[in-house]
This record gives C-alpha cells, structure tokens and sequence, in this order.
C-alpha cells in the first residue's frame, strides 16, 4: 500500500483547502490534502489545461480579461463526500480569506448539507499563509512530522545549492497515530493561519485595483510616482505595507523583512512564491537561507499558482513566514 493510501485509511479527520494554498509540488497528495480548485477565466472562457501559471501570464500580457470565479458549494460538498468515502469521520477544511473571496464561504454553504461534521476555518490569509495552514492541520490529523526541507542540498550548477523537495517522516516509526478530535485539528490549522506573515512584491497594482482588491487611489499613487509596492495581509485583507523607489531596493525590503521575522521565530517554516521569477526566487530563498541559517526548519519555493496571479499580475515576489507545527523543534543547522 502507498504511504498516501496507509495515511488516508487512518486518518480520522481529513483535511480539505483550496489551490490559492500554492502548495509546493507533490505536498497535498504526500498530505492527503483535497485541494478544491478555484477557477481563472479568460475573456469570460474558463482557463483549461496542464500550465495555467503560464497561460494565465500568457493571458495578461496580452491583455486579455483575466478573472477569477470561485468553487461552488457542490465542487466542496463532492470533496467532503470524497472524504467520508475515504473512511474519514469528520472534516476540516480550511481556505483563502473570506475578505478575499467568497471560497470560503460556498465551504460553509456545503458543511451544512455534508454527510460528516465539516470544521470550516477562514484562515484570513493566502498563498501559504494558508498552505501551511492545511499543513499542519494534516499533521495533527496524521500524527505525521514534516522533516525539513531545507536549502542545503548539493550544489547545483554555477555552484547555486538548490533548494530540496518535501520529505515526510512518521513520528516513533509508526504510521497509525490518527488524531481523533477534530477540534485539535482545527486549532492547528488557525494556529499556523494566525502566525503567518506574508508579503507580496509586486509590479505594479494596476491588477489588484481592477479586481477591486485594492483602492483606485492607492494604486494611482503608486503608478503615478513609479513606486513598487509590498503589500501584506492585515485582518484578511491585502494592503500596501511600503512603497519603495526601485524594485532592487524592494527586494532588498522583502529580504529584510522576511528575515527578521523568521529570525523572531526558531523553527518557523518560510515559503517563497513567484509568478514568471522562478531565478528571482530561487535567489530570494538562497538569501534567506543564509540570513537564518539554523533558526528556519525549512524553506520551500513554489509558483504563485494561476489564481494569485490573475490577480497581482507577472512579476510577483512573495514570502511566507510561519510557526512551527506545534511540538516540533528546530531542524539541527
């Protein structure tokens, strides 16, 4: 039996999130995490296909109409009975900001009407904010450890080490240590939301002002003075923490600032999302990886994922920074 198939049979509680999570490859299913996807659209037509990073970036560069569309109640309520099917008893399913979308939302919509208790929880923030959110809600529900993936593997080409993948590991050798109350699930699942900090770097906030994410005025300012914004998520919402002169200059920010806020924190796991930067990010984690070296258990890459980046437009930088799953340590430097 596969390592997924043995977690899935003993978890009691499986854990639901949708794909604004930006989960790094391979993480839900090695998790038995559902992602319930949200949808992109261009000029009204849904977007279909394997790469929809890069068509969605094909896509605004063209300037085409680029939305999004949230899943339906019936897309969560198929997901929950997946997970009843699965031998689950109940489930927590945890999702984007509710002051970003109506995702959240529709999943309380299907928890009513689902054939198992359903814990819904608005983790009010996104990308991994919410990724490590789901994370470790599949932790407490797997009794599960997560060995860090961190940037110290063999140095690639041009000497760059790049960074590792997600590796799992069973706490004391044994793969049946299902949490049972699905309540404790949830608390790590808002625990890990709630210590998340998360900042976006981004052109420009032309794409936010036209999902009406952002105010005309804010995003005026910035267009008119050739400002690059780093925004943040403040009480759910995405808000303009600084703007700064040059995008070398900003970067220098995000740098800092992400560095200071893992270094507050010993075990922290950091996650670095990019839409069409995938060497910026590269970069970017490389550096933080130095800056932290022994504090931060990990620190992963991943795309922003299509939906984020309809919204923010080509050219994101974003880093994540968030506790510990509860009862870890700190990986050995």
């Amino acid at each position: 039996m596969s390592r997924l198939g043995s977690a899935r049979l003993a978890a009691h509680v499986a854990v639901v999130t949708d794909s604004t999570a930006a989960l790094p490859a391979g993480a839900a299913e090695r998790w038995g995490v559902q992602v319930v996807p949200l949808q992109v659209l261009v000029d009204g037509a849904p977007l279909v296909g394997t790469d929809l990073g890069a068509a969605t970036i094909s896509a605004l560069q063209r300037g085409a109409r680029v939305t999004t569309s949230q899943p339906s109640a019936a897309a969560f309520a198929d997901a929950y009975v997946a997970a009843a099917s699965d031998g689950a008893t109940a489930v927590v399913s945890v999702h984007l900001s509710g002051e970003l979308s109506g995702t959240v939302q529709a999943a309380r919509s299907a928890a009513e009407r689902a054939p198992l208790p359903v814990h819904v929880v608005d983790s009010r923030t996104a990308a991994m904010g919410l990724g490590f959110a789901a994370l470790a809600a599949a932790w407490v529900a797997s009794g599960t450890a997560v060995d860090g993936a961190r940037v110290d593997g063999p140095p690639a080409e041009g000497g760059r080490r790049p960074a590792s993948r997600w590796r799992i590991r069973r706490s004391g050798g044994s793969d049946t240590r299902p949490a049972t109350d699905v309540e404790a699930v949830a608390r790590a699942a808002r625990a890990a939301a709630e210590s998340s900090r998360v900042w976006f770097l981004v052109d420009s906030l032309e794409h936010l002002r036209r999902g009406g994410r952002i105010g005309a005025a804010a995003a005026a300012l910035g267009t008119v003075l050739g400002l690059r914004p780093l925004l943040t998520v403040a009480d759910g919402r995405l808000v303009v923490a600084e703007k700064i002169r040059t995008r070398r200059a900003a970067v220098e920010r995000l740098v800092a600032v992400a560095t200071a806020a893992a270094l507050a924190r010993p075990g922290a796991r950091v996650a670095v999302h990019h839409a069409d930067r995938a060497d910026a990010a590269q970069d970017l984690a490389h550096r933080l990886a130095e800056a932290t070296r022994g504090t931060v258990r990990e620190i992963v890459v991943s795309p922003a994922g299509a939906v984020l980046t309809a919204h923010v437009g080509p050219g994101l930088l974003a880093v994540v920074v968030s506790d510990g799953v509860p009862g870890e340590v700190p990986a050995r430097p």
